[in-house]
């Protein structure tokens, strides 16, 4: 990227030597009744301006990237830099074309009017791009949910947000589609973002529901399942419930986190729900669920005589 960027300077630096060759020297001749000097120093110059701010970009990006280990932040540093040398290689290149700095950057504040009138769902989603980039509503990476969006965070450009869906109409529990979703950055300044990676603490609370009939041992099954999901993530689940307790400290609410799995008992008009409610990371949380299922309800086929099943009932 630096070799690029040195690159793209010395031949802007060529360029404007030529321009200033041209402006001082002379440059006499037509070409359909058009004198080419001015052309011709024009084009030198708007070239060096563009490569000069292009070789500005790699340079200063590569420095910055090279010391950025998060490929989140890598995302925003590269981001920033090209809206920036963007925004500073386009005013030198009105500036060039006028020979009026004064005049150029008072046109931009007349265009700028305009364009916010012509122009105001783009302006919106820049706007709320700069929100995600100083907020932090989500990051490249997250799983979010974002209006009937739902997915992992795979790009956020100036005016766009790419996520790889899950869920959607092709799948469900919680699986990849393999379809990729364009949302407008805009978006985030009037809809609900919910982000499963929590700040600090990417894990989030799970529930597995069995049901059983009313004549089940219920402290016999509750405590089976305890021990069959402590036995698969319980001590898992301890580390990152510290992480979570942690978390909690740094802010004012205040609640009691159980660090174990535990069993939740809810009743129902012809049985009864036995909720497991656990720890889990976002993106584990199908497989999980899963194990734990198969775990739990072969744990449960041992003891047919302590734990029955709803039968011959409206379920």
């Amino acid at each position: 990227m630096r070799h690029a960027g040195w690159a793209a300077l010395v031949s802007a630096l060529v360029l404007q030597a030529g321009a200033e060759t041209v402006r001082r020297v002379g440059l006499n001749g037509t070409a359909f009744g058009v004198a080419l000097g001015p052309p011709i120093l024009l084009s030198l110059s708007v070239a060096a301006v563009c490569l000069g701010a292009y070789g500005g970009y790699r340079l200063v990006g590569g420095a910055l990237l090279a010391r950025t280990a998060s490929k989140r932040r890598r995302h925003d540093v590269r981001n920033v830099l090209r809206l920036a040398f963007g925004v500073l290689g386009l005013i030198a290149v009105f500036g060039v074309v006028t020979r009026n700095w004064v005049s150029v950057l008072f046109s931009l504040g007349v265009v700028g009017v305009a364009v916010t009138f012509a122009l105001q769902q783009p302006l919106f989603s820049l706007i709320g791009w700069l929100y995600i980039v100083t907020k932090r509503p989500y990051q490249v990476g997250d799983r979010i949910a974002i209006e009937d969006t739902r997915g992992d965070v795979a790009a956020i450009d100036f005016f766009t947000t790419e996520v790889w869906e899950i869920d959607g109409e092709l799948v469900s529990s919680n699986q990849p589609s393999g379809r990729i979703v364009t949302v407008p950055n805009s978006v985030v300044l009037s809809s609900h973002v919910v982000n499963f990676y929590g700040k600090g603490v990417p894990h989030v609370w799970n529930e597995l529901s069995i049901q059983v009939a009313y004549e089940t041992d219920l402290a016999f099954a509750s405590d089976l399942m305890a021990e069959v999901a402590d036995d698969h993530i319980g001590d898992e689940m301890a580390r990152h419930v510290a992480e979570y307790r942690d978390r909690l400290k740094e802010t004012p609410v205040e609640l009691d986190v159980n660090d174990r799995p535990t069993v939740n008992v809810v009743q129902r008009e012809s049985w009864v729900e036995l909720r497991l409610r656990y720890l889990v990371h976002p993106r584990r949380g199908t497989q999980t669920r899963n194990t734990l299922s198969r775990a739990i309800l072969d744990r449960i086929n041992e003891h047919p005589e302590r734990v029955k099943f709803p039968v011959s009932r409206s379920r």
